[in-house]
């Protein structure tokens, strides 16, 4: 069991969410992966926290890379440039490196896009309204990268047109990859039925999130050399 859900915020967060969860998969919803926030160190620091938070992700929530969205009735929206972890087999909680790398079947470029409707300091209602998870939009997946192979990833983001500075090293502000989908592992035990082959992991902002501006064209993230993915505003 992840040590994490001992903090009373999360893991009071956590069963209102998994109560969520379970109220939209009654309802015909399909799981097909899930989420982490909060993961960059001057976030974990501010929150006084120990791994990032996990959120769950709906087939309804995905988007063709591409797509248009309408931002209208959005309280304050924001979109990410994120790795997508693609999961190969089943990981059970306290799973080794090893086990964790092997489990790992491809990498991809993805956009989170996010409406945060509550305030940020407050794990607990983050928490339980999913991490303010919205849409997610997914580019290509490179089986090469099985394991979480990075080397030789280079990230570039613009925003309507404009560059947005990414880091030369992906998991400056993210963290480990592979620690990343040990600890979602672990929370999914205990939390959520597990993290299961054929699902999927958004690791988290590579660039400081971009909150949305009226007029806002689109973003674009661009995983070399793997391939890009899109999203237009409307």
């Amino acid at each position: 069991m992840s040590d994490t859900l001992n903090d009373p915020r999360i893991g009071n967060g956590m069963r209102a969410q998994m109560e969520l969860r379970a109220r939209l998969l009654d309802g015909g919803a399909k799981q097909i992966g899930w989420k982490v926030g909060f993961g960059a160190p001057t976030a974990q620091t501010n929150l006084r926290l120990t791994a990032p938070l996990v959120g769950f992700l709906l087939d309804r929530a995905l988007m063709e890379s591409g797509a248009d969205v309408s931002l209208a009735g959005w309280q304050k929206p924001a979109a990410e440039a994120e790795i997508a972890a693609y999961i190969g087999r089943d990981l059970p909680a306290g799973a080794s490196r090893e086990e964790v790398r092997k489990s790992i079947a491809a990498l991809g470029p993805a956009i989170e896009l996010a409406d945060i409707d509550c305030p940020m300091d407050d794990v607990q209602a983050v928490l339980s309204g999913d991490i303010f998870q919205r849409h997610v939009i997914l580019g290509p997946r490179d089986i090469m990268r099985a394991g979480a192979r990075l080397n030789g990833l280079k990230g570039r983001v613009t925003r309507s047109g404009q560059d947005v500075p990414v880091p030369a090293d992906l998991e400056t502000n993210i963290g480990e990859v592979v620690n990343i989908v040990r600890h979602v592992a672990d929370v999914a035990a205990a939390a959520g039925g597990g993290l299961r082959a054929g699902q999927f992991i958004i690791c988290g902002s590579l660039t400081v999130p971009m909150l949305l501006e009226p007029g806002e064209r689109g973003v674009n993230f661009t995983l070399e050399p793997i391939g890009s993915v899109l999203v237009q505003f409307s």
